[in-house]
């Protein structure tokens, strides 16, 4: 009895011993983690670094806060827009404040926008890297060299192309109340469609936040469509384009259309 009593003790404070052991390692291994640095990021709307953990993060970029992702930065950039840069821009004219935003619609092929690989497309277009040989009208457009400032895609995903601070190729020959060259003073938001077919509600949902987060910059921004301003050359967005459901769902003013709501 005497020897099992012993045993138990033995037995007893050696798990005592493991357990006071472990007990240091772990506390060691905390204390090692919150010595440990923390990865710090850079927001890229106001510049103030942070930790990645704090930040928010899409794509390669950093943001230290929801209204800096939902704002343009310093360089004309939206942060919760897919950047796709375009080769297809140049400059505005000296102190140009764009004051005019040109609804176009696009779908590479025409008409045909019913899977992913569309609007793949219309971004290889854009940044001058379509394969020509995919499909018979992509000859056709081959020495074309066009982008947009911005796209909404059938899912109401919003990529961006030129900074807002630089002209991007989308008017083409134009005029807007007797100004001409629209491209100098306009941002551009193409949306996957065709003008036969209704265009999707998370397309009005999209374009809705995309205006008024542009409007913050861009107070005197006024609306009209690409057949507003090249009427002999264009038809987009066309009849299926709802200008009220635009206006309705971003807040706009009835004075920011000057060629009215009606669908054309």
């Amino acid at each position: 009895m005497g020897a099992s009593l012993f045993y138990l003790w033995l037995k007893g404070k050696k798990q005592a011993e493991l357990r006071a052991t472990e007990n240091l390692k772990t506390g060691a291994q905390k204390k090692a983690e919150t010595l440990k640095p923390q990865a710090m990021v850079q927001c890229q709307c106001c510049k103030v670094h942070l930790p990645q953990a704090d930040a928010i993060a899409l794509e390669d970029r950093f943001y230290c806060s929801g209204d800096h992702l939902n704002a343009l930065d310093s360089e004309g950039w939206l942060g919760y827009a897919a950047w796709r840069a375009s080769p297809n821009h140049d400059l505005r004219p000296e102190a140009c404040v764009p004051d005019l935003a040109v609804i176009h619609h696009i779908s590479l092929p025409p008409g045909e926008f019913k899977n992913r690989s569309s609007t793949q497309f219309i971004v290889d277009f854009f940044q001058n890297r379509l394969n020509f040989s995919l499909h018979p009208y992509f000859a056709e457009i081959a020495n074309q060299k066009v982008s947009s400032h911005f796209l909404i895609s059938r899912a109401g995903e919003v990529f961006q192309f030129v900074s807002t601070k630089s002209k991007a190729w989308h008017a083409g020959v134009s005029s807007f109340l007797g100004r001409e060259r629209c491209n100098d003073f306009s941002i551009g938001i193409e949306l996957e469609g065709d003008g036969e077919t209704a265009f999707e509600e998370v397309q009005y949902s999209a374009l809705s936040r995309l205006v008024a987060d542009l409007q913050l910059t861009f107070p005197d921004l006024q609306f009209a469509g690409h057949s507003d301003i090249a009427p002999e050359r264009k038809t987009d967005p066309g009849v299926q384009f709802d200008w009220k459901k635009m206006q309705l769902k971003a807040g706009i003013s009835d004075e920011k259309f000057p060629y009215g709501l009606h669908s054309r």
